[in-house]
């Protein structure tokens, strides 16, 4: 016995215990960590389930949220537009109201004159050949003039 107790005393079975021992804790703070990842991992799985679930779920409405938005921006730019028509129209009515702007279009646009002054009006030569060729027109019948207005219209789609 006397050896024995040599023996369990002496620095190399010490050692060896040691060894052991350590060898023994690192396997069980190995497993730990296993145990503890693979937990883990299924709570992660479980929220990653739980959030593609809430963007399948939300996508659509947040579809549409985007999209009437869009809509709505667009109906205030037409709205906007429509303003800026209106008061273009105001103003323009507002001109029309004067008696000088009334006058001075009606002499550009109807070729008016007041009484005592000589009209006139410059012609343009190349308008002037193109209305002669025209004359031309008017001694065929008026459906040759149709049907030939419908020929040109064709030939210059094509």
């Amino acid at each position: 016995m006397a050896g024995k107790d040599r023996d369990r005393f002496s620095t190399a079975t010490r050692i060896r215990l040691l060894g052991e021992q350590t060898a023994a804790r690192v396997y069980r703070s190995q497993t730990k960590r296993q145990a503890r990842r693979s937990r883990l991992t299924g709570r992660a799985a479980l929220l990653a389930l739980v959030l593609c679930s809430l963007i399948v779920a939300l996508a659509y409405p947040i579809r549409q949220y985007v999209s009437q938005r869009a809509e709505i921006a667009d109906l205030e730019r037409q709205k906007q537009q429509a303003e800026e028509r209106v008061e273009q129209l105001r103003d323009l009515k507002a001109r029309w109201q004067d008696d000088a702007y009334a006058e001075q279009q009606i002499r550009q646009r109807l070729h008016y004159v007041m009484p005592g002054e000589t009209g006139y009006v410059v012609i343009d030569p190349d308008a002037a050949k193109q209305s002669r060729t025209d004359l031309g027109a008017a001694d065929r019948p008026w459906y040759s003039n149709v049907w030939d207005g419908v020929d040109r219209s064709d030939a210059s789609d094509q």
